[in-house]
């Protein structure tokens, strides 16, 4: 079943404007210029806004050019429909979330990212020789940016941040 850029448009402003409005009611920190509010206010207008364009039909042509000029590239046989087993791979981000909740206090932040990043980035088709490099590096500066700039320690479990 497609739906109309309308729909799509109109339910990703309304979750959009959910964002903002919740994140308006967030209370301030004491002694922060930026608080816990800045977030998802800037995410929900961002998310107004592309709704907003999508509802509009601002860049489809551009899809139809893309489309065009794809197909006058590659062989029929190229353009077949994914297998079905593709499609389950949409469960597969909610499903690191719940594994990340469930395991990385016990685990730790580094650890369970590392299993994330690579098990996302094997399912999703990159191949080994970029997924294990990424999956050993991402974690660790994702840690840094949320201590250092964040300060917001995340879960040691095993294995601790070094510094």
């Amino acid at each position: 079943m497609l739906l109309s850029d309308k729909v799509t448009g109109g339910v990703v402003a309304v979750l959009g404007g959910l964002a903002f409005a919740y994140g308006s009611q967030l209370p301030p920190v004491p002694g922060q210029q930026i608080g816990p509010s800045a977030f998802p206010m800037v995410i929900g207008a961002g998310l107004v806004l592309c709704g907003g364009l999508i509802m509009l039909g601002i860049g489809h042509r551009f899809e139809e050019v893309a489309e065009a000029d794809l197909a006058s590239h590659t062989a029929p046989e190229q353009l077949a429909p994914l297998p079905a087993w593709r499609n389950w791979l949409a469960l597969l981000p909610p499903a690191l979330l719940a594994f990340y909740a469930l395991v990385s206090e016990t685990l730790g932040f580094l650890p369970t990212s590392a299993i994330m990043v690579l098990v996302a980035s094997l399912a999703f088709g990159a191949r080994p020789k970029l997924a294990v490099p990424l999956a050993i590096i991402a974690p660790f500066v994702i840690n840094l940016i949320f201590l250092k700039l964040l300060r917001v320690p995340l879960p040691g479990g095993i294995l601790p941040f070094p510094w």
